[in-house]
């Protein structure tokens, strides 16, 4: 058995954040920097190429696997140990909290939970290589890269409205939905219906991506659900927007959660009401970033939460004494 004062389950900007003031407040925390469903240690922002939107990086940004591997070893300095592996199982019954990873049991005063959440795709293959190649998930993130081009928007809910509402900043869309009918709400709906930029492409289902001789994304090929035609949709990126999946598999039974399976936290899971924080419904355990933010989703309030709790498991770690 390994004991820890505070265990850090999963990476990202969150996690390592948390890491490093826990580290800096002499926590020597544990962290557990995930693989598997949870994508590779550092998360999402291992799949990007370029960000232009994290302060402190003028001059054409830096590359996600770049800024994580920074981010890391700014939280090792301060004393943070690092594990590039899933855990397997939790008890948030009783302290001191276990955790395993596989066989092996890990105990803590305090457990960080930062395993954040991971797009949907639409399982084409080699899709997952695709990624920040012409093929994104995040309009907020990708979108100044194709001002005054093409792109194509996947999907049909909030989420795609949204996105290709934002996206018309840059240059002209084609939202394409496998359907006529729409998952999105009335409103979100009517302000996308209204926007001249968008242009819809309907009963298309995507059936493989178009590449070019450099391998990135140019746009589909799909097949049409009432015909069965298949033709070719050109674009100069792809940006698909049919959701996200939470992490949180792993805190089913042990966690509140909201209905579509992001983490309770604050008020709301029990926390101190006078302030925003990253209390969940077990006390001793905290979230941060995109397991617990279905709103913004960005690298920035990711580490930015990632620094709450840390800060609220120290001082509640400090009230336990």
């Amino acid at each position: 058995m390994s004991e820890h004062k505070v265990i850090v389950i999963g990476s990202g900007p969150a996690g390592d954040t948390a890491a490093l003031y826990a580290a800096r407040a002499g926590l020597k925390p544990h962290v557990f920097a995930g693989f598997g469903a949870g994508g590779p240690p550092g998360g999402q922002l291992m799949l990007t190429t370029e960000i232009e939107n994290f302060p402190g990086f003028p001059g054409g940004g830096i590359a996600g696997p770049e800024l994580m591997a920074r981010m890391r070893q700014q939280a090792i300095d301060f004393g943070a140990e690092f594990e590039d592996v899933d855990v397997s199982k939790v008890d948030f019954s009783e302290r001191p909290f276990k955790v395993w990873v596989d066989d092996k049991l890990y105990t803590a005063e305090a457990v960080i939970v930062a395993t954040g959440a991971r797009s949907r795709l639409l399982n084409i293959p080699g899709e997952q290589k695709l990624i920040s190649r012409g093929l994104h998930t995040c309009a907020t993130c990708d979108g100044a890269f194709y001002r005054n081009k093409s792109m194509i928007v996947i999907g049909g809910g909030d989420t795609a409205m949204e996105e290709a509402t934002f996206l018309t900043r840059f240059g002209d869309v084609n939202l394409v939905h496998r359907r006529e009918e729409f998952r999105a709400s009335t409103t979100m709906l009517e302000r996308a219906k209204k926007n001249p930029k968008i242009k819809w492409t309907l009963n298309e289902q995507p059936l493989e991506y178009l590449l070019r001789e450099n391998g990135t994304v140019c746009g589909i090929k799909s097949k049409n659900t009432k015909t069965g035609e298949v033709s070719e949709i050109k674009a100069d990126g792809v940006f698909l927007a049919i959701g996200h999946i939470p992490n949180t598999d792993l805190f089913k039974g042990q966690l509140k959660m909201h209905d579509n399976g992001y983490l309770v936290t604050g008020a709301a899971a029990g926390g101190p009401s006078e302030h925003p924080n990253s209390y969940t419904s077990v006390k001793g355990v905290f979230a941060c970033g995109d397991v617990q933010d279905h709103t913004y989703r960005q690298a920035i309030t990711a580490a930015g939460s990632g620094c709450m709790a840390a800060i609220d498991a120290e001082r509640w770690l400090a009230e336990q004494e």
